[in-house]
């Protein structure tokens, strides 16, 4: 089928102000830089190769944040490597004092869900190889793959947010 996309290309992000987003992208991410105007905005990529995976915006410091609960994007995912990879991401997040929203793990991935300084959602994560998944009789693999696989020093944060659920319950 031809008209079946590649890949996503980019995304592109409203930010207050495009230096100060670019420099958090490059600090926490190691984000490169492939084109800055002040003022106006940023194109940064994870893959040398690509000319830009994000591109940041900036729409002014009076700009409203994100909504809860309106249409929009809800998250924007940087797959690592590795699980090594995250998990040394994760201890990064964390001596930062980056505030993690939650820790999910769906099975054939875990997610580690922060904002960045605008309120936009990330999800930094690892995805096991596609023959690891594990799929139902439909072919579906969303929900489908064994918890509890992919351990890591978030394993607390789970178990924490895991008993918040039970308990209210």
């Amino acid at each position: 089928m031809g008209y079946t996309p590649k890949v996503l290309g980019h995304i592109n992000l409203f930010v207050r102000n495009a230096e100060r987003s670019r420099d958090w992208y490059e600090d926490l991410l190691g984000l490169r830089t492939y084109g800055f105007f002040p003022g106006r905005a940023a194109f940064m990529s994870a893959d040398p190769g690509n000319s830009h995976d994000i591109a940041l915006t900036e729409v002014g410091e009076n700009a409203l944040g994100p909504q809860g609960g309106q249409v929009g994007l809800n998250h924007m995912c940087w797959y690592m490597e590795s699980l090594d990879d995250l998990k040394e991401l994760y201890h990064r997040v964390k001596e930062k004092g980056i505030h993690i929203d939650r820790v999910s793990d769906h099975g054939h991935s875990i997610g580690i869900y922060i904002r960045d300084p605008d309120g936009n959602g990330i999800e930094l994560s690892y995805e096991m190889p596609r023959d690891q998944w594990g799929f139902d009789d439909n072919g579906h693999m969303i929900g489908v793959s064994e918890k509890g696989q992919l351990s890591g020093p978030w394993d607390e944060e789970i178990a924490a947010q895991s008993a918040l659920v039970g308990a209210a319950h």
